[in-house]
């Protein structure tokens, strides 16, 4: 089957339209396993509706079932969640992410009126190492007869078969299409290797440290972490600002011990939290560390935030909550 996608508005709460769709789920599964029934396509897209308007499903081989955002970062939570209702099967899968698929590209795609013979697809890669993406871009001798809207819909498609749509979104970058093939252009089964190369320094946890000044004129430094990807923390959907004075300073007003220290052990205790919560950056100047993090709203993570904060001993600490699925509060910090 297809992909489909709604635009009508959801009005139902995500998770009351979860539950619903898992209870409806065996009764539809059943029918699946019998064939294709004509209408299943509405009851499938209606209660994914229900879940949210922009999400989109297919059924694949396996048999698989997937119920996607498109590679969208604030429906990326929505989706795991409906994942993570699914009942325990031995037949079906569930996904939250389209995977990688190499098989179709070597197949056709029909859009709109056009079908493209995906075996011309080829793309110019330029790797950016600095900002760990692969820019891209997209030829097929049949875009000079289509309009850009389609031409985008096929690259991204393409692109989710070759990597899986997770992947997609972590390292693929700007993507622009051509009419006329780039030089050196690849094709789309050549971008998993790629992948692999500008990926492979960044298979453990690193940050990105800059110096700067406050508005009062002190020494400021920033710690990013780098590359920090949404797919990763898929239900980390609430942006937690946690702001700890400190006593002990240099003339600077940067920390000293044994300030340096219990700071280190704060930022300790938060990396326990595991996959519960992120530690994305961190600011410190003018006598405050500000933590920038994203966390697990169901998980009990912005209590245990708030416990730590409350047992800061060098002054009044301070936590701030705000619903953030989009992580739009880190984009001052991306480079």
């Amino acid at each position: 089957m297809g992909i489909f996608r709604r635009s009508s508005d959801a009005t139902a709460p995500h998770a009351e339209a979860i539950a619903r769709f898992w209870e409806w789920w065996p009764q539809a599964r059943r029918r699946l396993d019998e064939g294709v029934p004509a209408d299943i396509a509405d009851e499938m897209s209606a209660h994914v509706e229900a879940v949210h308007a922009d999400l989109e499903w297919e059924i694949g081989p396996g048999p698989s079932l997937t119920v996607s955002g498109g590679g969208v970062d604030e429906l990326r939570g929505i989706a795991e969640r409906w994942r993570l209702g699914a009942p325990d099967d031995n037949v079906w899968h569930y996904r939250a992410a389209r995977p990688a698929d190499p098989a179709m590209l070597s197949g056709k795609l029909q859009l709109d009126e056009h079908e493209f013979d995906l075996e011309y697809v080829r793309m110019g890669l330029r790797a950016d190492s600095a900002r760990a993406r692969i820019d891209i871009t997209s030829y097929h001798p049949d875009f000079l007869f289509v309009p850009e809207e389609t031409r985008l819909a096929l690259t991204y498609r393409v692109l989710d078969w070759a990597l899986g749509e997770d992947d997609v979104a972590r390292w693929v970058g700007e993507v622009t299409t051509a009419e006329e093939e780039p030089m050196d252009a690849l094709p789309a089964s050549m971008l998993p290797p790629v992948v692999e190369q500008i990926s492979a320094p960044f298979s453990e946890p690193a940050w990105l440290v800059g110096e700067g000044r406050t508005p009062l004129g002190h020494s400021a430094r920033v710690a990013v972490r780098f590359p920090l990807h949404r797919q990763d923390y898929p239900l980390c959907d609430s942006y937690v600002s946690v702001a700890l004075p400190y006593a002990n300073a240099n003339p600077d007003r940067l920390p000293v011990e044994p300030s340096a220290s219990a700071l280190r052990e704060f930022e300790e205790a938060v990396e326990a939290l595991g996959p519960r919560a992120v530690l994305a950056a961190h600011e410190t100047g003018d006598g405050r560390r500000v933590l920038h993090l994203y966390a697990d709203p169901a998980s009990g993570a912005v209590a245990r935030l708030d416990q730590l904060a409350a047992s800061w001993s060098e002054g009044r600490a301070k936590v701030s909550t705000q619903p953030d699925p989009g992580w739009s509060a880190l984009a001052p910090y991306r480079p």
